[in-house]
């Protein structure tokens, strides 16, 4: 896939929910924290609703099923229905249904999440690897996934069944901090078999391709709190994409992002779906965004001016992608980052 490099955050004359139809919301980090909804979540979702954006909730982890979900949203005050939420499960149970054919047993290491999206697509989950699976699938089971569970895919595996993984994260959050993710039990398997599993989930193309299909989006707009899965998958999906600064993303990392981290837009939480974007222009040899001017000195960034946080953000990130080029920029941007807050 060939694409331009981004060498600067879009502006956007129009609110972005007008000038996108769906909006592809990633839920840790964005919508909720710890079970949590992130501050002015529930109000910005409902007027971009309200304003006819269609709302679908695109997630990594294959635990939790689309009614559960749903339901957990809706009691947060965001009106949910299952079939607005797609999940890595989903992507993967398609990804194996294309593989084996109707009726095929497959082997679950992981939760329901995984043994409903398998049913949907008309594949029959086991426990076991003497239950003659043709393939093994991995998702996010939960922390009390026992152990034995990884000795039941190594099994299968070794015995040549195919391998598939929802997704690998290898870290997710939870309420008291960062915990594994199914990204470090695939590593356990791994290791033990040799094996590659054949993975889903986000930033891969299958995930990307299983929520156009069931959204039906036509200008679809991504949005999401890490760069090594929301905003990957929107480039790897060849669509805009939203970082919002309400998860694990920091200036630092988005300033050294490289072309397949760049998001399109930039902005502290989902409130900017309901704004239009300021654009940052070409200023002398830096560059421009409100009252704010950012330029690439030999070994560290700096940034002139005053104003909103946001635009000596995006005016550094432009400033930043561009000496990057098609790499990830290593000057020091500490003292601007500094001067902003951030």
């Amino acid at each position: 896939m060939s694409q331009t490099v981004r060498t600067r955050p879009e502006g956007s004359g129009q609110p972005l929910s007008e000038a996108y139809d769906t909006a592809l919301l990633d839920l840790d980090g964005v919508v909720y924290a710890g079970g949590s909804a992130i501050a002015h979540a529930v109000e910005s979702l409902g007027t971009a609703r309200g304003g006819g954006m269609h709302l679908a909730y695109v997630t990594n982890n294959a635990l939790r099923t689309p009614d559960t979900v749903a339901e957990h949203l809706t009691a947060l005050g965001i009106p949910t229905e299952a079939g607005d939420v797609i999940t890595s499960a989903q992507a993967v149970a398609r990804l194996i249904s294309e593989q084996v054919p109707a009726g095929a047993r497959v082997l679950v290491i992981g939760g329901d999440g995984l043994r409903v999206a398998l049913r949907e697509r008309g594949l029959e989950p086991v426990e076991s690897a003497d239950d003659d699976p043709v393939a093994v699938v991995q998702g996010y089971g939960g922390p009390e996934l026992p152990w034995g569970r990884f000795a039941e895919a190594c099994y299968a595996i070794g015995r040549g069944v195919p391998w598939f993984a929802s997704n690998t994260d290898l870290t997710i959050p939870s309420a008291r901090g960062i915990v594994p993710g199914n990204g470090a039990a695939v590593e356990v398997v791994r290791i033990a078999t040799g094996a590659e599993p054949q993975v889903a989930g986000k930033p891969l193309t299958p995930m990307h391709r299983e929520t156009v299909l069931r959204t039906g989006a036509e200008r679809p707009l991504v949005v999401g709190d890490r760069l090594d899965t929301d905003i990957e998958g929107a480039f790897n999906g060849e669509v805009d994409s939203l970082l919002v600064l309400t998860g694990v993303t920091d200036g630092a990392q988005l300033l050294a992002a490289p072309p397949q981290h760049r998001p399109t837009y930039v902005d502290a939480d989902l409130r900017g779906l309901l704004t239009g974007q300021p654009e940052v222009v070409e200023a002398g040899e830096g560059f421009r965004c409100g009252g704010w001017t950012a330029t690439a000195g030999s070994d560290r960034l700096e940034l002139e001016g005053d104003g909103e946080v946001l635009d000596g953000l995006r005016a550094l990130c432009a400033a930043a992608w561009t000496a990057a080029g098609a790499g990830s920029c290593g000057l020091d941007g500490g003292k601007a980052l500094a001067r902003l807050g951030l």
